[in-house]
């Protein structure tokens, strides 16, 4: 597994992935091309050989107090290995590098996968909009994570797998 920043090189391999994972609502190459290219974002490819396998954004505005995680996606062929939450580990330290205090994301209610494994980070529900996912009509769940939490508990984490 290796994760890098993407580029707009990425996008045709990234908008592959997008479509198969979001099949009713994936974005459009316009959308994701303008969200890799912003400076306010921070957009990582998980690549196997020469392979994109996986991505995901974080919006996160240097010096801003909150940032939110824009996309997740992985290869179904490659979930239950690690890869996501790799991934999402390295969203989340980008937040924490670039100053944020709080990360949201907005996950699909169906989406027990993802919920689960947010969860285990440190994510909680704070909300919900109903109906958010069209033309499925599915509710958004809407998560924050504390990052000076997550960021104490992976010292800790660390601290105790050394010692």
């Amino acid at each position: 597994m290796t994760l890098r920043p993407a580029t707009l090189d990425d996008l045709p391999a990234i908008m592959d992935l997008e479509q198969r994972s979001f099949p009713t609502d994936a974005w459009s190459e316009q959308t994701m091309g303008t969200e890799i290219a912003s400076l306010h974002n921070v957009y990582l490819v998980d690549v196997e050989g020469e392979r994109v396998v996986g991505y995901g954004g974080v919006r996160a505005l240097q010096g801003s107090a909150d940032s939110d995680i824009q996309t997740i996606a992985l290869d179904a062929s490659l979930r239950g290995q690690g890869r996501g939450r790799a991934l999402l580990r390295a969203l989340i330290a980008t937040a924490l590098e670039r100053g944020a205090r709080e990360l949201f994301l907005e996950v699909r209610d169906d989406n027990i996968p993802a919920q689960t494994l947010y969860a285990s980070e440190g994510f909680a529900e704070i909300g919900r909009r109903p109906g958010y996912y069209q033309p499925d009509n599915v509710d958004a769940v809407i998560m924050r994570l504390d990052l000076w939490s997550w960021a104490r508990s992976s010292a800790d984490a660390a601290e105790e797998a050394s010692a």
